[in-house]
């Protein structure tokens, strides 16, 4: 499995509740946070539901 950084570049303020506790499943609760993750089918459903806050580069 290949690596990925994820790193949030919008606020989680007035989203639902279900993609907040996602981005804190991925480990990010801050703008300009990073993580590197294990790239696995789960965390990849996680990236597609909160697509639109984060950005993702492969390592």
């Amino acid at each position: 499995m290949s690596k990925v950084k994820i790193t949030q570049v919008k606020s989680t303020i007035k989203r639902p509740e279900v993609q907040k506790r996602t981005m804190q499943a991925l480990g990010l609760g801050k703008i300009n946070r990073s993580v590197e993750k294990e790239l696995n089918p789960a965390i990849e459903g996680m990236i597609r539901a909160v697509k639109h806050m984060i950005v993702i580069e492969k390592i």
